[in-house]
C-alpha cells in the first residue's frame, strides 16, 4: 500500500483530530503488517524494534505464544458471555490477580480500558467516601473515552474538551526537574528534605477550593505520558498522609506501571505505599483489551452496601479474562519482574553514558523498562527541545527504531523508552546504539556552526 492510497483513505474515511495532532505526517509512518516479540514489521517487510510497546500495551511483547495459544483456546469455546452468568475464565482471572495483588488489596472488577477502570475507581471512592472533589497531577494522563477521565488528564489539557466535570482540580506534580513552584536549585522535593512544598501548596489551595466532602487523589506512580516523571523518595508516603488526614481514599493507576515495567510487580511498590485503590490495563490483556479496579474488602463492601456499580458489555468476555491469565502466566513463568530490573540497569548504564557526552540530553529518568530522556536547548535554561525530539522520533524510524515524545503544557521533549520486558540484551543495546546515533546526530544540527561534539 504505497503512501498515496494511505493519504487517499485517510482523507475519505477516516475522523481528524483537533489540529492534526495524530494525523500529521501519518502517511509517511510505517502501515504495520505483522509483529513478534520486540519487532513490528510494515507493508514493506521492513522491521522495526517497538521500544514503545505499542501504545505500551505488548510489554510482553508482540504476540507472545503464551498469549496466542491462551485466545485460539478461548475462540474454540467460547469468546463472549453475558456477565449475568460466570464464567471459567473470568473466575481465573479474579483469583490469579488476587493473588498478586499487594494485600490487604485482593478483591477486582473487570471492565475493558484504562479509562474504563479510572472512571470506576473514582466511583468507588465516592461511594464509600460519601464525597466528591477528585484531585489529580496537573501532568498527570487518566483516559480520554469518559467525561471523568477526560477532567482528570490534566497533562493534555481540559480546553481542548470545552466542559470539565464538577468536583475536578489538579495538584502539582512533583517535577524536580523543573520545580512547579521555585527554582531547580532550591526544590524542596529534589533536597529530599522530607518537605514537598508543591504538595503543601496543592492541599491549601484544594481545600479553600473543595466544593463538599472530598472524595480521593489519583495519580500514577509514575506520570507516564507527562514526561516519566518519577515521585522522589517519601512524596508518595507524605501524600498518602494527607489523603489520611482528610478522609480522602488514595488511588493508583498502575496502567502504565503495573505488571513487572518497573522491576517491581507494582508501582506503588517501590515506596512501600499501599494505596486503596488501584487500576490495572494496557499489558493486562496482553494484546486484548481488558482492565481491573482492585481494592480491599473492606472497601469493596463498604462500596457495595452503598449501591456501587460499574460494568461494560464485554468486561467479562471468556476471552479478555483468558488472555488477561496469560499474562499473568507470561510474567511468572518468564520471571519479568527480575527481567525489568535487568533491563533498568542496562538502560541506566547507556543513557547515563550517553547524558555524559550529547549536551541535547538535559535528564534521564525512569524505572525498570519504563524511561525517558529529556531533550533541551541549553544547559541553563533548560530551554525545551521539542523540535529536536520531534526530529530523534523521525530519525530513530528512519533507522529502524520506533520511540515516542511525550511531554506536557507546551513540551513534548522527552523520549519515551519502553522496551518489551521479554527484549533481550542484544536487542535492548541494538535499540539505544540507534538512539545513541540518532541523538547525535540531532546534537550535531542542534549546535551553532562550526562547533562540533566531542568523540
Amino acid at each position: 500500500m504505497d503512501t498515496t492510497e494511505v493519504r487517499r483513505i485517510i482523507d475519505q474515511w477516516m475522523v481528524p483530530t483537533a489540529g492534526g495532532a495524530y494525523m500529521a505526517g501519518i502517511e509517511n509512518r510505517p502501515v504495520i503488517a505483522r509483529a513478534s516479540g520486540i519487532t513490528v514489521y510494515d507493508t514493506t517487510g521492513k522491521g522495526y524494534l517497538d521500544f514503545g510497546s505499542g501504545q505500551m500495551a505488548a510489554a510482553l511483547g508482540h504476540n507472545h505464544p503464551i498469549y496466542v495459544e491462551a485466545v485460539k483456546r478461548s475462540l474454540e469455546k467460547i469468546s463472549h458471555s453475558t456477565k449475568t452468568f460466570l464464567n471459567v475464565d473470568r473466575l481465573e482471572l479474579h483469583r490469579r490477580l488476587g493473588e498478586i495483588l499487594t494485600p490487604p488489596l485482593q478483591k477486582s472488577l473487570f471492565l475493558v480500558s484504562g479509562s474504563d477502570a479510572v472512571e470506576a475507581a473514582v466511583d468507588m471512592a465516592r461511594k464509600v467516601t460519601g464525597g466528591t472533589d477528585i484531585l489529580a497531577m496537573h501532568m498527570g494522563l487518566h483516559g480520554s473515552t469518559s467525561f471523568v477521565t477526560r477532567s482528570l488528564s490534566f497533562g493534555w489539557n481540559r480546553s481542548k474538551h470545552g466542559l470539565a466535570a464538577q468536583a475536578t482540580s489538579a495538584m502539582l506534580a512533583p517535577y524536580t526537574y523543573r520545580c512547579p513552584v521555585g527554582s531547580r536549585e532550591h526544590c524542596s522535593c529534589a533536597a529530599n528534605a522530607g518537605h514537598y512544598q508543591c504538595l503543601q501548596t496543592s492541599f491549601e489551595l484544594a481545600v479553600s477550593n473543595f466544593t463538599g466532602k472530598p472524595a480521593a487523589v489519583v495519580m500514577e506512580p509514575i506520570l507516564s505520558a507527562g514526561g516519566i516523571i518519577v515521585p522522589p523518595p517519601g512524596y508518595i508516603k507524605a501524600l498518602r498522609a494527607l489523603c489520611d488526614r482528610f478522609g480522602m481514599l488514595l488511588i493508583m493507576d498502575e496502567s502504565q506501571t503495573g505488571l513487572a515495567k518497573t522491576g517491581r510487580m507494582w508501582g506503588h511498590q517501590h515506596e512501600d505505599v499501599v494505596p486503596d485503590i488501584i487500576t490495572v490495563s494496557k499489558h493486562f490483556g496482553a494484546g486484548l483489551p481488558v482492565s481491573a479496579v482492585c481494592t480491599s474488602a473492606k472497601i469493596a463492601d463498604q462500596a457495595a452496601a452503598n449501591g456501587y456499580f460499574a460494568t461494560r458489555s464485554h468486561a467479562c468476555d471468556p476471552i479478555t479474562c483468558a488472555a488477561g491469565v496469560a499474562s499473568i502466566d507470561i510474567i511468572e513463568k518468564e520471571n519479568l519482574v527480575e527481567r525489568a530490573a535487568d533491563i533498568d540497569r542496562i538502560l541506566q548504564e547507556r543513557l547515563s553514558a550517553m547524558a555524559r557526552t550529547i549536551p541535547l540530553i538535559g535528564d534521564i529518568r525512569g524505572r525498570g523498562v519504563l524511561y525517558g530522556v529529556e531533550l533541551i536547548q541549553d544547559q541553563k535554561t533548560l530551554e525545551p527541545a521539542n523540535t529536536a525530539a520531534k526530529a530523534v522520533v523521525q530519525g530513530c524510524q528512519d533507522r529502524g527504531l520506533l520511540v515516542q515524545a511525550r511531554g506536557s503544557h507546551g513540551r513534548m521533549n522527552v523520549i519515551r523508552l519502553v522496551p518489551p520486558l521479554t527484549s533481550t540484551d542484544a536487542e535492548i543495546h541494538k535499540g539505544l546504539d540507534i538512539l545513541e546515533e540518532t541523538l547525535k546526530d540531532a546534537a550535531q544540527h542542534a549546535m551553532p556552526k562550526g562547533e562540533t561534539l566531542e568523540a
